[in-house]
C-alpha cells in the first residue's frame, strides 16, 4: 500500500505531464496570434479603402479594431514568454531530479556491493590465495628435489670438479698457440735436376766419333 501510495505521489510530481500540456497550449497561443495577426492586417487594408473613399468614421473604426487586435497580439506574447519560462524551469528541475535519482541508485549500488563484498571477506580470500600459493611452493619443492643416488651427490665437490676442468682446459687453450709458435719449420727438400741421369761422355770423344762416321760415309759414295 505504501509503495503504490509512493508510486503515484512520484508520479504526480513528474514535471513531465505539465511539460507536454504547457507545450501544447504555447502551441495554441501561436496559433490565435497568427489569426489575430492576419485580422489586424485586413483591418489596416480596409482602413486604407475607407480612407481612399473619404469614409473618415469607417476607417477609424478599422484603426480601432486593429489597435484592439494588436494588445490582444501583445497579450498572446507576454502569455508566451511566461510559458517558455515555465518550461524551462520544469525542464531544469526535471534533469536536477533524474540526475539526483541518478546519484541515489549508484549510490545504493555500491552500498550493496561493499555489503557483499566486506573487509573481512577480502582479507579472509587473500590469505587462503596465499596459503594455496605457499602449499603449491611446497608440492613444487618436493618434486624438484633430487632422490636416490643423485641425493648423496655432494654439490661442494661436484663445483670443485668442475672448476679444476675448467682450469685444465684453460692453460690447453693458453699453451696450444705458443707450441704452434716455437716449432722450427722443416727445411725445404732441393730437388736435383741431374739426379738419374747417365753419365755423359767427354765431348772430345764424341767430336771423333762423328768425324768417322762421316769419313766412312764419304768413301762409300765414292765406291
Amino acid at each position: 500500500m505504501f509503495k503504490r501510495a509512493f508510486g503515484k505521489a512520484k508520479q504526480e510530481a513528474s514535471p513531465l505531464p505539465t511539460i507536454h500540456k504547457l507545450n501544447d497550449t504555447l502551441d495554441m497561443l501561436e496559433k490565435k496570434e497568427k489569426v489575430l495577426v492576419k485580422k489586424a492586417t485586413q483591418e489596416t487594408e480596409k482602413a486604407k479603402q475607407f480612407t481612399q473613399a473619404k469614409n473618415r468614421n469607417a476607417a477609424i473604426k478599422c484603426l480601432k479594431r486593429k489597435r484592439l487586435y494588436e494588445q490582444q497580439i501583445e497579450q498572446l506574447g507576454n502569455f508566451q514568454l511566461r510559458i517558455h519560462d515555465q518550461m524551462i524551469m520544469l525542464e531544469g528541475a526535471n534533469a536536477t531530479t533524474e540526475t539526483v535519482d541518478a546519484l541515489r541508485s549508484g549510490t545504493s549500488v555500491m552500498k550493496a556491493m561493499n555489503k557483499a563484498t566486506k573487509i573481512d571477506d577480502l582479507e579472509k580470500t587473500m590469505d587462503e590465495i596465499n596459503d594455496q600459493t605457499e602449499s603449491m611452493k611446497q608440492i613444487q619443492e618436493a618434486l624438484s628435489a633430487p632422490i636416490g643416488a643423485a641425493a648423496d651427490f655432494d654439490e661442494d665437490e661436484l663445483e670443485a670438479e668442475l672448476e679444476e676442468l675448467e682450469g685444465a682446459e684453460l692453460e690447453e687453450e693458453l699453451l696450444q698457440p705458443a707450441t704452434s709458435a716455437t716449432a722450427a719449420p722443416a727445411p725445404p727438400v732441393s730437388v736435383n735436376p741431374e739426379a738419374g741421369r747417365q753419365p755423359t761422355r767427354p765431348a772430345s770423344q764424341r767430336n771423333n766419333r762423328e768425324e768417322d762416321e762421316l769419313a766412312a760415309l764419304q768413301a762409300e759414295m765414292a765406291l
